[in-house]
């Protein structure tokens, strides 16, 4: 994500002008963020509407990351 003057936006590419930060594509690392971390990496503090953005699209993530979960299973199926 990157703050502009604009305010708080979703950049998937990483390559936006403005403050970033960086936060997995993972839901409960995005909780985690908008506890309050993500206002510090940000320098700045989120209006009502950039938390309302950055939930909507926490809510579309998966639960878990689906590439630790491939690699896991992978593993598991290895051994046996």
């Amino acid at each position: 994500m990157v703050r502009t003057p604009e305010g708080v936006s979703i950049d998937p590419t990483g390559k936006a002008a403005g403050r970033g930060a960086y936060v997995h594509k993972i839901r409960s690392c995005w909780e985690q963020a908008l506890k309050g971390p993500i206002n510090h990496a940000l320098k700045t503090e989120l209006t009502a509407e950039d938390r309302q953005i950055l939930i909507e699209y926490m809510n579309q993530l998966s639960q878990e990351d689906p590439c630790f979960n491939e690699t896991a299973q992978n593993a598991i199926s290895e051994q046996t």
